[in-house]
């Protein structure tokens, strides 16, 4: 097991309550999981005897929220620095009418619960007081031979919640595990399935998996388990080069840590600007993750050239919020390609040598300035100053009577 973390140590002091109250309570699903991985646990859930209101009634009302009440879910808040632990009644559960949530549930023993659930290595309970696990659905076989597999009939895990189709993928590919073979035929029979449920999750599920090292690996997945197709169908692989195929797999491979902008950004960089705001879109992504990965798909190759560049196209590049996730995309683009380097080392060893008031100096004038001289604010403004800058940039003006003077010039008026 894993050293103590005061998000853990509280879990365990939940425990301890509910079985002081006369309840069985364990950890329960991932963290489990997680515990015998090795790995640090996300999060604590607890699965109890305890109804919801006597969850409640121990706790304090101040201390606990009925966000999943109706469903035997209540969140018990910890200190500060513990968070909170999800506290949930053992339930078996109806029909799923929507794909997404069953139409009622009943409270029921451990075991019960543990048939509900979706996959053997999220099923298993774990008792802290007795450092034992409780393995009702082989979950312990599973993670010791590295496999993902759904609990009882995948068809009937995937059509109470179809979601469950997409993190299989996401487990199998994060964990590094296999995925189970009549679980992954259960998911290519039914990924059309997959439209019903909303955007939202969907994306919540493709940044988890973006945003992790085994990155490829979750896309080849989402691939043979013909789930991308559903997710993004603009990236349909028979209408492209295989070779062009293969340098995003290495692409998405080859980056370190990434946002999830810029591994998005990277995975539909084959793309037109137009469609890729068109899928953030579907996705239902903030503005400003839209405006990143539009940003960074549609300027991709604009330093491709760096050392040829003006002084005047790179620094106003290279002064740019996203230059960074810019670079980093070039870098691995070249690498996938396998091109020369010297436009990422140019722009790095540039940044490293270059202040950033050379890179991006004040303005030498602005629109107030040329409004001073008498100028009439118009759609030429905008090209002035811009042309100004440019020769401020690229060093052939230093100083604000120079740039006065090179803006009469363009606009046609006499210098006094």
């Amino acid at each position: 097991m894993t050293v103590n973390s005061p998000q853990r140590e509280f879990a365990v002091e939940v425990v301890r309550q509910l079985r002081a109250a006369g309840h069985t309570a364990l950890f329960a699903g991932g963290c489990v999981r997680d515990l015998l991985l090795g790995r640090p646990a996300k999060d604590y859930d607890v699965a109890t005897t305890a109804t919801p209101d006597q969850v409640r009634r121990l706790f304090g009302h101040k201390r606990t929220l009925p966000v999943g009440a109706s469903f035997g879910v209540i969140i018990v808040l910890g200190p500060r620095e513990a968070g909170h632990v999800e506290v949930a009644t053992f339930r078996t559960e109806g029909p799923y009418q929507d794909g997404r949530r069953p139409s009622s549930v009943a409270f029921c023993t451990p075991e019960e619960d543990a048939r509900r659930r979706d996959f053997t290595i999220n099923g298993m309970f774990y008792d802290p007081m007795e450092t034992r696990v409780l393995d009702f659905v082989g979950g312990e076989a599973d993670l010791s031979s590295r496999v993902v597999r759904a609990i009882g009939d995948p068809h009937e895990r995937v059509r109470e919640d179809k979601l469950r189709m997409l993190r299989a993928v996401r487990f199998a590919a994060t964990l590094d595990f296999a995925l189970d073979q009549t679980t992954a035929e259960a998911i290519r029979e039914m990924a059309g399935q997959l439209i019903i449920v909303s955007a939202e999750r969907i994306a919540q599920e493709l940044k988890k998996m973006l945003v992790d090292r085994h990155r490829r690996r979750a896309i080849e997945l989402s691939e043979s388990t013909e789930l991308l197709p559903i997710i993004l169908p603009e990236l349909n692989r028979e209408s492209r080069e295989p070779a062009a195929h293969e340098i995003t797999l290495r692409m998405l491979e080859l980056l370190e840590r990434p946002s999830f902008e810029l591994a998005l950004a990277v995975l539909l960089h084959s793309l037109s600007a137009l469609v890729v705001v068109q899928i953030c879109r579907r996705l239902k992504l903030s503005n400003d993750e839209l405006e990143r990965i539009n940003w960074l798909v549609a300027h991709q190759d604009d330093l491709m050239n760096a050392p040829e560049l003006s002084l005047a196209r790179l620094k106003r590049t290279l002064a740019h919020p996203f230059r960074d996730d810019l670079i980093t995309m070039m870098r691995v683009k070249l690498l996938a390609m396998e091109a020369e380097l010297k436009p990422a080392l140019f722009c790095e060893e540039y940044l490293l040598r270059t202040p950033g008031d050379v890179i991006d100096p004040a303005p030498l004038i602005t629109g107030d300035t040329l409004k001073s001289l008498g100028m009439n604010p118009g759609p030429t403004f905008r090209t002035l100053l811009e042309t100004v800058r440019d020769a401020q940039l690229n060093g052939e003006i230093t100083t604000v009577e120079q740039a006065i003077e090179m803006a009469r010039a363009i606009a046609g008026a006499k210098p006094e």
